[in-house]
Order: structure tokens, then sequence, then C-alpha cells
């Protein structure tokens, strides 16, 4: 059966682990998405669709790559919480 005490020793263990997100990763997804933008209008007014539309999906691998493991351990998490 779970119980508030549960949840808050597991959250408790995580925080003292150190498994916190920092804000890094958010001012990354920024400079990437920002980066791409400015990149992709030059390529599309040059007439480089399709260099635009690849630079496009390189940039959403390298923040998916960076954000995965997050969501990883965002489900290993709750199923740890609820013992599935």
């Amino acid at each position: 059966m779970w119980n508030f005490n549960d949840c808050h020793t597991l959250v408790k263990c995580r925080i003292e682990k150190g498994d916190k997100m920092s804000i890094g990763i958010i001012f990354k997804i920024a400079a990437v998405g920002i980066l791409v933008t400015i990149l992709g209008q030059v390529l599309k007014h040059s007439g480089r669709e399709e260099h635009a539309f690849l630079l496009g999906l390189a940039g959403l691998i390298i923040v998916m790559s960076w954000v995965v493991p997050y969501v990883y351990d965002l489900f290993e998490t709750m199923q740890t919480l609820f013992q599935l």
C-alpha cells in the first residue's frame, strides 16, 4: 500500500544524491533553438530549403539526446514510486 512517507523518503533520497535537473539544460535547449532558427532562416532565404530542413532535424536530434535521459529517469522514478 502506498503512503506519503514512502514518497517523501524517495524524493529526499534523490535530492541528497544530487539527481536534480539543472537550469543549464534549459539554456542549452534555448540556445540551440535560437541558433537553428537563425541559421534556418538564412538558409531558406538563400534558396537552400533542404539544408534548412536538415539543420532543423539535426537540432531536434541534439535536443532529444539531451532530454531522453531525463525522461528515462522520470519513468524510473515513477516506477519506483508506485512499485510497478
